[in-house]
């Protein structure tokens, strides 16, 4: 996608070197004009592709600008106490109370702002495709107006679900007002479902979309989508159309995330030539890494001892038990007992890394620190762990710096698909389905599966949804849209800390003491209002026809 990008820039400076060369010529040389851009194919997609850069914004930047929204669950703990974005803000935000104002929730969590910016630039370019671009073939027409409304759709979709009652404008650029009142719930849902239904029948299969927005794309984000909007025999036709289209789980969890292969449907790639990384390495990477390089990095927030007990027995299936370690002992935990996505997701004492052993102990070299009463980490962890997921492990600091990541961003998997399948069947009654598409899911693990119906077979849908999707960005959402996020702990995020195992190395030589401690200072709490975030002063103070939602008041 960026790759598009910078080829325009360079196609820019080529028409401007064709231009006349008179001193009377005021011919701009460092744009060109949307009439020119959208007169052929080429220019036009490259138009488009300046959108497609919103999907990552979504993925990564606009959830929660505190940090990864796991964090506001059981399932991830920054560890710094500096009142900053990635330290302690993430906890206040899962501590509630009176700190959850309008103005806080918005700062933090709302993207009211940036989401409509992106809309009006998907709209501006549709209008410009529909009334400039009336020269190009029909079928590209069709094509380019089916990827700006997948995009259109999915800015939309990340509106409805964090506000409901939203503003509704589409390409017609004449009927924007200044005051415009709210459409309902119902009325957002639908233009959701129109965006990505007219995407779905209209975008090429992937082989024929030349690395664009294709099929899959479309399908696999009306799984997601329309699971919010509760169109449950949509999800479940979407699902079964991914399938169709040849897409699978890959054989081995852990390879999914290197990006590629039949499981992942759409990816965002990083590019060191071209200049396009991220910096998930060094907040997340294990501090050891960095510490061996006499650098400071890494283990900005790292899992919790509760993520890692939801994590079933390799091959028998069920759960150790883990009172031993709710103490104090010196028995080691039955971490290699644990099943592949743990080992794919959670670094611990003794795992292998980089060509080393992970030491999350005192004194080891990648350390532990106190909550609280070190107020900086500095890599160490504050829980026993760190995350392996979303790491790269060829990533060598000595040669390139941490914040030049290259690992891919999986925006949709195959995995998930399966998931939301399963969820929607349930929802219909057809524990057949759901049953069948758990299955799946715990094949490709080693996992046995069993014929469930009513409540435990819904605790497997959101077993597996939970553990399958660790640290993907979509537990907090769940719990959100279930409704579940105000009830009491383990179903929702009320009353309940979370916890870590503090090691120390014991007097025997290679032997360790385990403590559980709490890492939070108070319990946590979701109030109900969260369940729809605040509309930002920004519109209120601009916009007449609308007014604060009724929680917020």
């Amino acid at each position: 996608m960026k790759k598009n990008i910078l080829a325009l820039a360079t196609a820019v400076a080529m028409l401007s070197a064709t231009a006349c060369n008179s001193l009377l010529d005021l011919t701009p040389r460092d744009s060109i004009s949307d009439k020119v851009m959208w007169s052929d194919v080429s220019s036009a997609e490259y138009a488009v592709n300046d959108i497609y850069a919103y999907t990552y914004s979504i993925y990564a930047s606009w959830p929660c600008v505190a940090g990864m929204t796991e964090a506001l669950t059981d399932q991830l703990k920054y560890g710094s106490y500096l009142y900053n974005s990635m330290c302690f803000i993430p906890s206040e935000i899962a501590y509630g109370g009176s700190t959850l104002t309008s103005n806080y929730v918005d700062v933090y969590m709302g993207c009211w702002g940036s989401l409509y910016s992106a809309v009006r630039r998907t709209n501006e370019a549709l209008y410009n495709l529909k009334t400039l671009g009336i020269g190009l073939p029909e079928t590209e027409q069709i094509r380019l107006e089916a990827e700006l409304r997948l995009m259109r759709g999915w800015l939309y979709f990340e509106l409805v679900k964090r506000y409901k009652e939203v503003i509704l404008y589409d390409e017609d650029l004449t009927a924007i007002t200044k005051d415009k009142a709210l459409s309902s719930e119902a009325e957002g849902w639908k233009m959701v479902k129109d965006d990505i239904t007219f995407a779905g029948a209209n975008l090429p299969v992937k082989a024929d979309a030349r690395g664009r927005l294709d099929k899959g794309a479309a399908y696999a984000l009306a799984t997601r989508a329309l699971l919010y909007a509760k169109d449950y025999e949509a999800v479940v036709a979407a699902a079964n159309q991914v399938k169709e289209l040849g897409y699978g789980l890959e054989a081995d969890y852990a390879g999914v995330f290197n990006g590629g292969g039949k499981e992942s449907i759409l990816q965002y790639n990083f590019s060191y030539a071209d200049n396009v990384m991220h910096s998930f390495d060094f907040y997340y990477s294990p501090g050891g890494d960095f510490a061996q390089l006499g650098l400071q990095g890494g283990g900005y927030a790292t899992p919790t001892q509760e993520m890692v007990e939801s994590y079933e027995l390799a091959g028998t299936g069920g759960f150790p038990d883990w009172s031993t370690w709710h103490g104090t002992t010196t028995e080691e935990p039955p971490y290699k007992l644990l099943e592949p996505r743990f080992h794919a997701t959670i670094l611990y004492n003794g795992a292998r890394w980089k060509g080393r052993t992970i030491q999350p102990y005192v004194g080891g070299q990648d350390g532990w620190a106190e909550w609280r009463k070190e107020s900086q980490p500095q890599g160490r962890t504050t829980t026993g762990y760190y995350l392996r997921k979303g790491i790269d492990e060829s990533h060598n600091l000595a040669e390139r710096d941490a914040s030049k990541s290259l690992q891919p961003a999986i925006l949709l998997r195959y995995g998930e698909v399966l998931l939301n399948k399963a969820e929607a069947c349930f929802r219909l009654n057809d524990a057949a389905g759901a049953n069948a598409a758990v299955k799946e899911i715990r094949d490709r693990v080693g996992l046995p599966s069993a014929t469930l119906s009513g409540d435990e077979l819904w605790n497997a849908i959101r077993q597996e949804r939970r553990v399958e999707l660790a640290y993907e960005g979509l537990w907090y959402w769940d719990l959100r849209r279930w409704g579940d996020a105000s009830k009491a702990y383990p179903v929702g995020l009320n009353g309940y800390q979370v916890h870590g195992l503090k090691i120390t190395p014991a007097a025997v030589d290679g032997q360790f003491e385990y403590t559980y401690v709490s890492v939070d200072d108070k319990d946590r709490n979701y109030p109900e209002k969260m369940a729809r975030f605040p509309m930002p002063a920004s519109e209120l103070n601009s916009n007449s026809l609308v007014e604060q939602y009724a929680e917020w008041k």
